[in-house]
């Protein structure tokens, strides 16, 4: 660990947590790797604050088995594959044939667009992550977008007026991407005994472990009660994992064989898998990943407040932040060495900022002040 790393963290909440972590025990192999990588992760100087992404892993568990596993990249991985997802199945209470992993929510969130895309339209809300249904539209599918509510949530309302005949799909990311805003529960349960005798709801939970009550949240309950919900997950954000590409989706057998049937890859990336095994019930990162994205943000929304400025409510790794022009504020950071998130399409008012390293997030909150005043004073 850096000494820099290490000193901030010391003076931090979070002392004892994440400084205490045992990766000087990992070897100066990986140590020396990592520095020889400089194609990977932020430029030299920079706080980087605009990919929604977590700099305290891969866990020090992950780290041990990448290093103990490389040598058998010469292998397919079908073996890794079966025991994470019997691992996954087994923690949430469904059969492995109700699991499909995939190389990042992404390519299984790619495939439940061409697979339900071609058999309807999907229904979305206006401003979510919507990577995968763009990829489905450009493969020819129709996606029906419903405006957000005027406090920027997801209008549950008017997305169930909607899902009537022709829609095949009503896709939903819960706490949504870039607004950081969760559905509340109830809402999202009664929303969903709503839409899904008609369509299959898929929800995206890419985020669901940074929220108050993960388990609460979470509808995977509705997936072993028999209703027709697909359940995304990722190891990119708590598990700190976001370039190994692990993720999976909980759904009935029919669905999940369903979306096995359009993925674009097999196996999967070895070290990603053994990482994934290793860490996916290792509690003490977990709770110091969680501890320190939780910390992050708090610094941002005090920031926010100091600057005199509002933030939309967070239950991610990451905080919507109201600006006169987000472009403009995204270029000032840059001029500091700060990357954050430009306008999202006509929303030029938001500015989105993530988590980070700690002492970037103070980077940031000790220049927001400044910048707000210069461009908008």
């Amino acid at each position: 660990m850096p000494t820099s790393r290490r000193s901030f963290l010391a003076g931090a909440s979070l002392a004892g947590g994440l400084g205490a972590l045992p990766v000087s025990g990992l070897g100066a192999s990986i140590t020396a790797a990592a520095a020889a990588a400089p194609d990977f992760g932020p430029k030299a100087g920079q706080a980087l604050l605009s990919r929604n992404e977590n700099p305290y892993g891969p866990a020090p568990s992950a780290l041990r088995a990448i290093a103990d596993t490389a040598k058998m990249g010469c292998y397919y991985t079908e073996r890794g594959v079966e025991r994470l997802t019997a691992m996954i199945a087994e923690r949430h209470g469904v059969l492995p044939s109700q699991v499909v992993v995939g190389e990042g929510s992404t390519e299984i969130l790619c495939a439940i667009a061409l697979a339900w895309g071609r058999k309807g339209a999907i229904l979305c809300p206006d401003l979510f992550w919507d990577f995968t249904v763009l990829y489905g539209e450009r493969q020819g599918i129709t996606a029906l977008r419903v405006p957000l509510a005027a406090d920027m949530s997801v209008d549950l309302g008017g997305m169930a007026a909607r899902a009537g005949d022709g829609v095949a799909l009503v896709q939903i990311c819960n706490p949504n991407n870039p607004t950081g805003i969760l559905i509340p529960s109830a809402a999202l349960r009664s929303f969903a005994a709503k839409v899904t005798p008609q369509a299959t709801l898929l929800v995206d939970e890419a985020y669901n472990e940074l929220t108050d009550r993960p388990e609460d949240n979470s509808m995977i309950d509705l997936v072993r009660n028999g209703a027709d919900v697909i359940v995304c997950r990722t190891f990119s954000k708590i598990y700190g994992m976001a370039g190994m590409r692990v993720g999976y989706a909980i759904t009935s057998e029919a669905n999940a064989q369903r979306i096995r049937s359009h993925l674009m890859s097999f196996g999967g990336n070895l070290s990603g898998l053994a990482a994934a095994i290793a860490s996916y019930n290792d509690t003490p990162f977990l709770d110091q990943s969680r501890a320190a994205v939780l910390e992050g943000r708090a610094m941002i929304l005090d920031a926010v407040a100091k600057a005199g400025m509002t933030a939309l409510p967070s239950q991610t790794n990451f905080v919507f932040v109201q600006v006169p022009d987000a472009n403009a504020l995204r270029d000032a950071m840059a001029e500091r060495g700060i990357a954050i998130r430009g306008a999202y399409g006509r929303w030029s008012g938001y500015s989105r900022v993530s988590t980070g390293k700690l002492e970037d997030v103070a980077r940031y909150a000790a220049a927001l002040p400044e910048m707000t005043k210069r461009l908008w004073a």
